[in-house]
């Protein structure tokens, strides 16, 4: 990767929807390289996809918490195949510590995030907390205009 290929990702991270004209002005090179550097990024595995970004408090789910959980090494499968199909669980990450997992999940009622806390806690001990602003949402990475990301 080159310096124009962290700017561009920087500028679709701050917009996914950015036109290819407005990246090639901003960027100083022609639409068709462009799109042809966008189409690298996503065979290579860099660009994982697009999304929107939303208000959860205005689709009816605005409690947002995070649930630290003790998942033994064995256990772990049968706890992904579980978290699959569960949509309010945003994001799964394995993590270090006492807990072996960390989960961010939306609810629309206190009454509802405790209902799947007990449900969850047959794979082990858990401990949440519940968030009560977010003074700084999800943002992408803004790499500095040389080849390499910051350390």
């Amino acid at each position: 990767m080159d310096h124009l290929d962290y700017q561009l990702l920087t500028l679709l991270q701050q917009d996914g929807r950015s036109s290819i004209k407005h990246l090639s002005e901003r960027l100083f090179i022609s639409g068709p390289a462009i799109s042809q550097r966008i189409k690298q990024l996503e065979e290579r595995g860099i660009i994982t996809g697009y999304h929107a970004a939303l208000d959860y408090e205005q689709t009816n789910l605005a409690i947002k918490a995070y649930i630290q959980i003790s998942v033994e090494p064995q256990q772990k499968p049968q706890f992904y195949t579980y978290i699959q199909d569960i949509p309010n669980i945003l994001e799964c990450d394995c993590v270090t510590g006492p807990y072996s997992m960390l989960l961010k999940v939306v609810f629309p009622t206190t009454s509802k995030l405790d209902h799947f806390i007990n449900q969850i806690q047959s794979f082990g001990r858990t401990n949440t907390q519940i968030v009560f602003s977010t003074p700084l949402s999800s943002r992408g990475f803004t790499f500095k205009k040389t080849d390499e990301p910051l350390d």
